[in-house]
């Protein structure tokens, strides 16, 4: 199965707040600071043509009753992490697809809920919507894929929220369906599907495998696969704990940055809080990439370098991030910038150097460490920090750019 929670952040914000029940209700950031994009719509809001991702403004306009919530991610992880509890009490094993998504296997387990798939998801669903006042929808086939194909596709689509689509019916209900419907399928990859003359999952179906991995390789035959309703992945409750390949953080700056000492101020809180997580996590990276992107989206780029040895210092990686930076940065304003260190090992056995700082500098960065987990990100920060280009007081109220 692959339940889907119904406009999600809206819901959770409808249930704590009654006095909106029949009401149009949007999660949307504060556009005094870039961040005023619809996250999401309840469906009242959504039949006035309020869509998610576009600007508050815009949605005003078509709705001006609309009422509008800033978001709060600390309780929708909250409450994601209620419905995963709520669903393992049914299925031998769930795995988060997002923080509204997730997978159930109940292969092993149906029959302890009397053997009837869809009056399992109903269940499911009730007991989801009583505790939390969010409304799921079910997808439920064969296997990964078809489940969230079924799910998005048809569960969602009608009233009662939960569809079973058996592998045998995939030529005569999902062949038909717009190729962009088809899971993994984006807007470019449509529009490459398009000029190949395939508009439909039938079509991609029908094309020879062996014509789509000449274009795409491995993901031509994915795709393939995807078309035919194939998907031998298990459901993996810890599929996104396995071993990160790079860290990296990025930001939206609140104003367009011109000036090259407010762009390293940034910079210098980026690669702070990407070494800290690089320690947390006990690893150290040697690639780093350093990227940003132009005040108007004119312009762009992403670069990287290899270091000499494998660091999680601070002031090794901003040194390091700056230079790179300087070298690429044309002086035009930017609005986004973003650090990433790769090439990642284990930070407990490496090579000494002459000279070598590192071991003073994590000394002193675990103490910095212990003080911020203790009293929290904003607890100690750099004097720089403290300026108008400083963004570290503000990212410390936020998870993944949204206030907590």
């Amino acid at each position: 199965m692959m339940a889907d929670m119904q406009s999600f952040y809206a819901s959770v914000e409808k249930a704590c707040r009654p006095e909106t029940a029949g009401k149009p209700v949007v999660v949307a950031g504060d556009p005094k600071i870039r961040s005023g994009i619809v996250l999401a719509a309840c469906p009242i809001a959504k039949r006035y043509g309020v869509t998610t991702a576009e600007r508050l403004g815009e949605a005003l306009n078509k709705c001006a009753d609309l009422i509008v919530v800033r978001p709060r991610m600390q309780t929708y992880i909250d409450v994601s992490m209620q419905i995963t509890r709520i669903l393992e009490r049914y299925a031998d094993a769930v795995e988060p697809f997002s923080i509204d998504e997730q997978f159930c296997e109940l292969t092993g387990s149906l029959h302890l809920h009397g053997g009837d798939a869809k009056e399992t998801a109903r269940r499911m669903q009730r007991e989801i919507l009583e505790k939390t006042g969010v409304y799921a929808r079910v997808g439920i086939s064969d296997n990964k894929v078809l489940a969230k194909m079924a799910c998005d596709q048809f569960a969602k689509k009608n009233a009662a929220g939960v569809y079973v689509l058996r592998k045998a019916e995939v030529e005569e209900k999902l062949w038909k369906v717009p190729v962009q419907g088809m899971f993994g399928v984006g807007s470019r990859m449509m529009r490459h599907l398009n000029r190949m003359g395939i508009y439909t999952i039938g079509d991609l179906a029908r094309t020879p495998v062996e014509t789509l991995k000449r274009k795409w390789g491995i993901n031509g035959e994915v795709l393939w696969r995807i078309a035919h309703g194939i998907d031998d992945s298990p459901v993996t409750p810890g599929t996104h704990e396995g071993a990160q390949q790079a860290i990296g953080h990025g930001m939206t700056l609140p104003r367009d940055y011109a000036e090259a000492r407010d762009i390293e101020t940034v910079l210098l809180e980026l690669s702070e809080e990407v070494c800290r997580r690089c320690r947390f996590r006990g690893v150290m990276g040697r690639v780093l990439s350093v990227g940003c992107t132009g005040a108007g989206f004119e312009f762009g780029f992403s670069r990287q370098t290899t270091l000499l040895m494998p660091t999680q210092v601070t002031n090794h990686v901003y040194r390091a991030a700056k230079e790179l930076f300087r070298v690429h940065w044309d002086g035009r304003p930017v609005r986004q910038v973003s650090i990433a260190l790769g090439g990642l090992v284990r930070d407990d056995t490496y090579q000494l150097e002459i000279d070598d700082e590192r071991e003073t500098y994590r000394a002193l960065e675990r103490a910095t460490d212990a003080i911020k987990a203790r009293f929290g990100v904003s607890s100690l920060v750099r004097a720089v920090s403290a300026g108008l280009a400083g963004q570290a007081y503000g990212r410390a109220a936020k998870i993944g750019g949204h206030y907590k």
